[in-house]
This record gives structure tokens, C-alpha cells and sequence, in this order.
């Protein structure tokens, strides 16, 4: 039987590859680690060492790119690949490298998201080009060099850390008005 073309509904939601574990507890913040950046320029490796000429950009973004802030101790790592949705063209080869697919966000820059372990990475992958790819690296940057800013994304973080959260997306989520307020003052 053809399968259904998807509906806008269905299109628009992320799709969980595997089981979707809750967390159903606060978040773990360290304070910043000097070896995050050493971790990964090795995971850079890993990334470019298995897609080659593929891996058109690999960046260090999130909370562990940003010296003196604290984090949940899991590398964000952003990958740029000539077209996120052609997932044959680079999945199986992160696959063999370590990485395991996890989910598929058509709706939202047909995002993928890989993890990784030892150490713990969260891979995101975009189309070159992709204009969510420059966001995050401007709020990287921005953090980086106003000790304003990030000392003030890193109070609200603590705070959200305490509550219990049934997902973890839900504490990323709940960071959003400010993560857009501080990029507003980046533009």
C-alpha cells in the first residue's frame, strides 16, 4: 500500500526516533569546565573525519561554548551538510561514528538531531545556509563578550534548573523569551 502524503499537522511535528524518555526531575548545571572547548575540537574531528566534505561547517554552540557559564555538561554541537533532509547522505556515516539519531523536525528548519556519548554531545543538524545556524552562533558570541548578558542568562538558567521538568525541551523552552529578548539586543 503507497504511503499518505502528510498532513501540514503532521509535517510541522517532530518526529522521535527511539524512545522518548522523561526526565521528570530538575536539570544538572555544572559551572563551566575548561575542557569543554578540547572536547570539542575532538568531536570537530570525529564530525569531519566521517563526512568529509560533507560537514560544511561544525561549530561549538550552547552553554559549554561560552567560557564562564554554567551548563547542562552536554556538548551542543551545530553541523552544516548540503541538504539536512537527504539524512542518507550523512546519517549512516555519524552513525558508524558514534552518533545516534534521535529526532526529525521537518517544521523547524528540517533540524535532525543526533546524540552522541563519552562525552555526551547533542548534534544539530542543518541545511548550509540555515538562518538558525547564524542565530546560534550570534548568541554564542554575544555571551562570549557581554559579561551583562550572560550573567543574566545564567541567573534565569539556575532558577529554571530547580523546577522539575517533564522533558528537557521543556527547560530549553521555558529560556525562550529571553534567549529572544538578549538576541533582539544582538540585531
Amino acid at each position: 500500500m503507497a504511503e499518505q502524503p502528510l498532513t501540514s499537522a503532521e509535517y510541522l511535528e517532530a518526529v522521535t526516533i527511539g524512545e522518548r524518555t522523561p526526565h521528570r526531575r530538575p536539570i544538572e548545571l555544572v559551572d563551566y569546565d575548561p575542557a569543554w572547548p578540547q572536547r570539542f575540537a575532538k568531536e570537530e574531528h570525529k564530525i569531519r573525519r566521517a563526512l568529509g566534505e560533507r560537514a560544511l561547517a561544525v561549530e561549538h554552540v550552547g552553554s559549554t561554548s561560552v567560557p564562564g557559564l554554567a551548563a547542562k555538561p552536554i556538548l551542543d554541537v551545530v553541523l552544516a551538510v548540503p541538504d539536512s533532509t537527504d539524512e542518507g547522505a550523512y546519517v549512516p556515516a555519524l552513525e558508524e561514528a558514534g552518533y545516534v539519531h534521535r529526532i526529525r523536525e521537518p517544521g523547524w528548519y528540517e533540524h535532525r538531531l543526533l546524540r552522541g556519548s563519552d562525552p555526551e554531545v547533542n548534534l544539530h543538524v542543518f541545511s548550509a545556509g540555515c538562518s538558525e545556524i547564524d542565530r546560534m552562533i550570534a548568541f554564542r558570541d554575544h555571551l562570549r563578550r557581554n559579561d551583562v548578558d550572560r550573567e543574566l542568562y545564567e541567573r534565569e538558567k539556575r532558577e529554571l534548573a530547580k523546577q522539575t521538568w517533564e522533558y528537557v525541551q521543556h527547560y530549553a523552552d521555558a529560556k525562550g523569551e529571553l534567549v529572544e529578548s538578549i538576541l533582539g539586543r544582538v540585531r
